[in-house]
């Protein structure tokens, strides 16, 4: 009876911790709200599926407890049962599987005139780049990195001339429009991971991954690396400010460009 009382009070406990809870996701900042959808249709079949166990358990301890003069009964299979338990499963995980995939599949699929800004991982901080005057990237070589060219920008692509240069500072995005995120590592691999945007992808070295949202709030909204990527791992922070359009423009303005901040360094160097 005890071991019965415990199993009924461990289904009802962990069903009222899940209602009860004061600790749940953080408000949600971007056009990501299917991915929440998707984790409590979770929560809901795993949490019945789970009562439902613990409660059997629980019918199971105290009706077939033992008694004076009653004798165990082997039954080696009951395929009645094998089949009701085969199709209910089939459909529990066919219900988990198919809104995540209908997910996915928005989640790779980038809609037209998303701008591009690529995020680049490096121990132990975040830098960014973002297109110029032209509207496009220049080409990018790890083997480019050095003191004066940290992000491994190619000095002879003239399209990289006039990329925003950000290093270990904020990134601002503007509000409503949809951005298309290149997570492109330096060293090792990281994971880049905004809780607010529900964005999360792994940056890996030698290859271009991506992520796309659109922000839905102004705020500044904390960066996070995913990946265990070093002993400054837990340090491998930065923010990400999303802005009404005024407010973009004039923070884009006050930025560096790649031939701007390789001017510098060579005028640095020449006094030296």
């Amino acid at each position: 009876m005890t071991t019965a009382l415990i199993l009924v009070l461990v289904a009802l406990g962990s069903v009222l911790f899940h209602l009860l809870s004061p600790w749940w996701w953080t408000p949600i900042a971007s056009n990501w709200r299917y991915i929440d959808d998707t984790i409590i249709i979770t929560f809901w079949i795993t949490g019945v599926v789970f009562t439902a166990i613990v409660l059997f358990m629980a019918y199971c301890v105290f009706r077939f407890r033992h008694q004076p003069g009653r004798q165990a009964i082997y039954n080696p299979e009951n395929k009645k049962l094998e089949w009701w338990l085969t199709i209910v499963t089939a459909v529990g995980v066919g219900a988990m599987l198919a809104p995540g995939l209908f997910v996915w599949n928005q989640f790779v699929t980038v809609p037209e005139g998303a701008s591009e800004v690529e995020v680049i991982g490096q121990q132990w901080q975040w830098s960014f780049r973002l297109p110029g005057q032209d509207g496009r990237l220049g080409t990018s070589d790890t083997r480019n990195v050095s003191s004066n060219n940290p992000l491994g920008l190619n000095p002879n692509d003239p399209h990289a001339q006039d990329d925003v240069v950000i290093e270990a500072d904020d990134l601002h995005l503007p509000l409503g429009k949809p951005v298309k995120l290149l997570l492109r590592s330096i060293d090792v691999v990281h994971s880049f991971y905004v809780p607010e945007f529900r964005t999360k992808m792994d940056l890996v070295p030698g290859m271009v991954s991506y992520v796309w949202l659109i922000p839905t709030r102004t705020g500044t909204f904390e960066i996070l690396c995913a990946e265990l990527c070093g002993m400054a791992h837990a340090n491998m922070r930065g923010k990400v400010v999303v802005d009404e359009e005024k407010e973009y423009q004039a923070w884009l303005k006050k930025q560096k460009t790649f031939a701007q901040l390789s001017a510098r360094a060579r005028q640095a160097k020449g006094t030296q």
